[in-house]
Parts: structure tokens; C-alpha cells; sequence
């Protein structure tokens, strides 16, 4: 992780914050003092952990988290006075947003830090699977249109059509794909 966004609404705890985070290794750190002020921060920027110190001047922090959960890959941990740790965690826990209640303990927090840092990278990879997937069916459907064209123009079976865009893909030394767009746009199906 590399960036940061600290969403507190005091000074004092901006620096307990800043203090905790000099032994870690990121490199960008941005501070704002209130919910809309950080929803604007992340319209411009994205950051790879947002801390927020519940209360905020403007809202409470809980709703600005679940935001953030739903619309960004930013691991989120919300810090929660211990009474209301348990109640807030129900709200936002099932969505990604850790709870550590304050006061805060240093083991704690890098714990946190941890677990936030560990599930952010199991998602990026997860999207970037899923990123992976669906060119593979995108590839997928192109061929089958192309199949079709072919079906449908040459009079080819389907399992000839199948290898005339298996052979015309490795003779050419392109991808199936490519060899299938070229066909669509030969019949200017594409």
C-alpha cells in the first residue's frame, strides 16, 4: 500500500495517526477534516487505505464508509468509541469496512492495518480474475458470431468453421480473436 487518506476532525488525533503511520511504508498521505471533503478527495484520487475517526464534523463516519466500500478498492478502517464499536460494526463489517474501537492500541491497529491490507490484495486480484474472465468470453462470442458468418455464408459445419478459424489463427500467428473480427468485418457483421 502507498496511499492514504486520514478523514478526522481533529488535530490532536491527526497526529496520533500521522505518528502510528511513520513506521509503515506509505508514501502518500492526505488529511481532511470532514465526510465531503473526503468524497471530494476521491473524486480526483484513489487511495489504497482511508482511516476514518468517527465522529466527523459533518456526519457521523458510517455512512462515508459504506460509500467508500461500495465505490471504490480502498480498504477502509473505521475507528468507532468502544461502546458503539459493536453496534457500527453490524452496519458495515459485511461490506468491507474493518471496526477498531478507540482508544486505539499500536498492536491493534497494525493488526487492522494487516487484515485491511490482506483482503484489499485478495480483491484486486479477485477483480482483476474477473477483468480476466470476461475478455475470455468477449473473445468466446466473437468467435461464435464468427462461426456463424461462416455457417451461414460458406456453408460450413460448425466444426469446420471451428477449425477454419483454428488453422487461419495459427498460420497467421494471431489470435483467434483477431482472425474472428477480420471475418466479421469481411461480411461487415462487426
Amino acid at each position: 500500500m502507498e496511499s492514504i487518506l486520514i478523514v478526522t476532525s481533529t488535530e490532536k488525533s491527526k497526529g496520533f495517526l500521522k505518528e502510528l503511520l511513520a513506521s509503515t511504508t506509505f508514501t502518500q498521505l492526505v488529511t481532511v477534516y470532514d465526510g465531503s471533503e473526503a468524497r471530494r478527495q476521491l473524486i480526483d484520487n484513489a487511495f489504497d487505505l482511508v482511516l476514518i475517526n468517527a465522529p466527523l464534523k459533518d456526519e457521523f463516519g458510517h455512512d462515508l464508509a459504506l460509500s467508500l466500500a461500495e465505490s471504490t478498492t480502498s480498504g477502509i478502517i473505521l475507528f468507532v468509541k468502544t461502546d458503539l464499536a459493536d453496534q457500527v460494526s453490524e452496519k458495515v463489517e459485511e461490506f468491507g469496512v474493518v471496526v477498531v474501537p478507540k482508544p486505539i492500541s499500536k498492536q491493534l491497529f497494525f493488526q487492522s492495518l494487516k487484515i485491511v491490507a490482506a483482503t484489499r490484495k485478495r480483491l484486486l486480484d479477485l477483480q482483476s480474475e474477473n477483468m480476466r474472465l470476461q475478455h475470455r468470453i468477449e473473445d468466446m462470442r466473437l468467435v461464435d458470431r464468427a462461426k456463424c458468418a461462416l455457417i451461414e455464408h460458406l456453408d460450413l459445419t460448425e466444426p469446420q468453421a471451428h477449425r477454419y478459424i483454428e488453422k487461419n489463427a495459427m498460420d497467421m500467428r494471431i489470435s483467434r480473436r483477431e482472425v474472428a473480427e477480420g471475418i466479421l468485418k469481411n461480411y461487415k457483421i462487426l
